[in-house]
């Protein structure tokens, strides 16, 4: 940026943040300040913030006014968004390095093959399921961000740990590839897959088990519905505070294909009971949300039922860890478990704070002892 448009910006934003910032300090002349204020603690700062935001209001329409301004001028959004071509929003997790990555990758895979030794020896089997990054399956669209030199390597990285750990884990990023011809495998505006994309991952799973394992129980017929395509504001567009003075400005809403799966007609829905059921699911959002319907199409193409572990806003690690301690696997152990692992987690930390560190420490040790995280280099 020249020095000219620089000084032009400075200009105009002190030209909007004056009239604002003498609104604002108009309205703290009806603050009442509490009869015992807490200083040392924040009390009093919080008691200023809350009348601030209850009394301020121009605050939204400011939020909106810098918004556009960063949009408009830069193509930026809030921190933690990549503003892409054509409407296309990607998170920064894909793209940044990773603070102390390396050392995390290193501990993540360690813990991983801990979580295998876990599962042998209950004579359960392990299947990974890594979801490739949105920038890997669309790098078409990113403009001119690119991913780090360590995200760039994640995927492959991740797949020669495992095999060289013995972990089955199916590439799945050659089926999304050729299935995004013919459908969008992942939402322009929002961090997950489409239930089209989560249906192409369901499908080459199933066809690894199958060729593997013979599940118990009977096969039981699944149908999946298409109930509605509305539309959809992704979870990235909350980095982009437009709305509601300048939502034209935002990206087009998605179009989703709301899927529902249920067992066929004739089929009991209680084949295995729930003290039976030979495949857990355990992950992310992208299998805890029903709007993916990824654990339906789980159910169809593997043409059994399943329990599903997974859970939205901790990571693929902490629901599997859950899993490990839970009463369900002490006293209904699955023949299989599908753990879905986005990839751009593996460098990043997690929050173990309800777990026992020695018991994570022997858990992450065992993973050590056997050499994955060796095998990560």
């Amino acid at each position: 940026m020249n020095r000219p448009i620089k000084t032009l910006y400075v200009v105009l934003f002190i030209l909007l943040l004056l009239p604002v910032s003498l609104l604002a300090l108009s309205k703290l002349g009806a603050y009442r300040m509490p009869a015992q204020p807490s200083v040392l603690d924040g009390g009093l700062a919080k008691s200023i913030e809350h009348h601030y935001d209850e009394n301020f209001p121009l605050k939204q329409a400011g939020i909106n006014l810098w918004a556009a301004l960063e949009y408009l001028a830069f193509g930026e959004g809030r921190s933690g968004l990549v503003v892409g071509e054509d409407g296309w929003l990607y998170s920064d997790e894909e793209f940044d390095p990773v603070a102390d990555g390396q050392r995390q990758l290193r501990d993540n895979l360690a813990l991983i093959r801990g979580v295998q030794r876990q599962l042998e020896e209950r004579d359960i089997q392990l299947l990974l399921a890594i979801v490739p990054a949105k920038t890997r399956l669309y790098p078409e669209h990113t403009g001119t961000h690119q991913p780090s030199a360590l995200q760039r390597s994640l995927y492959p990285r991740f797949h020669r740990a495992l095999r060289n750990a013995g972990i089955a884990a199916p590439d799945l990023l050659g089926p999304l590839q050729a299935a995004k011809r013919e459908a969008p495998m992942f939402l322009r505006t929002d961090t997950h897959w489409t239930p089209q994309g989560a249906d192409v991952t369901a499908r080459a799973l199933s066809d690894v088990v199958r060729s593997a394992m013979q599940l118990r129980g009977e096969p039981q017929q699944f149908v999946t519905e298409t109930v509605e395509t509305r539309s959809h504001q992704g979870d990235l567009t909350r980095f982009l505070p437009l709305a509601p003075l300048f939502e034209s400005l935002m990206p087009q809403a998605d179009r989703l294909q709301q899927r529902e799966t249920h067992a066929a007609e004739g089929s009991s829905d209680d084949l295995f009971g729930d003290s039976d059921l030979p495949v857990t699911l355990v992950g992310t959002s992208y299998s805890a949300n029903p709007a993916w319907n990824f654990a339906g199409a789980l159910r169809e193409h593997l043409q059994r039922d399943l329990a599903n572990h997974a859970e939205e806003g901790g990571g693929p690690l902490v629901p599997m860890l859950k899993y490990l301690q839970s009463d369900e696997l002490k006293n209904n152990p699955p023949q299989l478990v599908i753990w879905e692992f986005p990839e751009r987690y593996l460098p990043m930390t997690s929050d173990f704070t309800d777990f026992d560190p020695q018991w994570l420490a022997a858990l992450k040790d065992g993973g050590e002892r056997q050499g994955l995280a060796a095998a990560s280099h």
